[in-house]
């Protein structure tokens, strides 16, 4: 299959009674305190209130501690606790030349085969402001660049 794979923790929780910038707030702290990814789904609950689920990926080993802050930060009552394996592509960093300077992208590899191609949003970000150029022009030559 010439994937890498992995098993992680999926933490979720419905929330609809909880501001906005407070979410925003928990995602920063979640991902300070370990998280692997954070998202927000939009959803319909009960008596027809909009809310959001929280969704979480972590290790095993941050469970304990990101619980506990999603119980302190949020108004969460529980947490549905999933295991989750994952395939992945396994990741190389490389430099790659760009007519407005040096941008490092991450390539996606299954085998030795490069599957997908991610420019760093802070070394792209350094260029555009370096060079005067918009950040999506540098992406743009990123991609090119490596292809």
């Amino acid at each position: 299959m010439s994937y890498e794979t992995d098993t992680v923790t999926k933490l979720e929780t419905n929330l609809d009674d909880l501001s906005p910038e407070i979410t925003g707030a928990v995602m920063a702290q979640l991902f300070a305190a370990g998280a692997l990814d954070v998202w927000l789904t939009p959803i319909q609950m009960k008596k027809n209130r909009p809310g959001v689920m929280l969704s979480v990926l972590c290790e095993e080993s941050t469970v304990a501690a990101l619980t506990d802050l999603i119980f302190a930060e949020t108004s969460a009552f529980g947490l549905r606790v999933e295991k989750v394996v994952r395939l992945k592509l396994s990741r190389r960093f490389a430099q790659v030349s760009t007519e407005f300077g040096e941008v490092t992208v991450k390539l996606g590899l299954k085998g030795e085969r490069v599957v997908q191609v991610a420019p760093e949003f802070e070394s792209c970000r350094a260029v555009a402001e370096k060079s005067g150029v918009p950040l999506r022009a540098v992406y743009a030559a990123a991609i090119a660049a490596r292809r």
